[in-house]
């Protein structure tokens, strides 16, 4: 799978999720790096098959009501420790 890490997804996940055997982008790799807007990051994820990462609501909103992000996964947990964040993802 080929994922793509929105701006507050620690960078430490792409490790973990490499070592799956999974290709890992964060945004602040791509584009205008963490001044990327919402709607470039989706047309990126769509365009390149991506799923996207996330914490923030706005992509869930897009992807419910306008449809224009294929894949997302949002990270519903809380302030938690990148740890427990990673330890989510395995």
């Amino acid at each position: 799978m080929k994922f793509l890490l929105d701006v507050h997804i620690a960078y430490k996940l792409i490790k973990v999720l490499n070592e799956l055997g999974h290709e890992v982008i964060h945004v602040n790799n791509i584009l205008n790096k963490w001044f990327t807007k919402d709607t470039d990051i989706c047309k990126y994820a769509d365009d390149n098959n991506c799923i996207v990462v996330t914490k923030d609501t706005d992509f869930r909103k897009s992807y419910f009501l306008k449809n224009t992000l294929k894949k997302l996964i949002k990270v519903n947990l809380g302030n938690i420790s990148t740890k427990i964040l990673i330890d989510s993802f395995r």
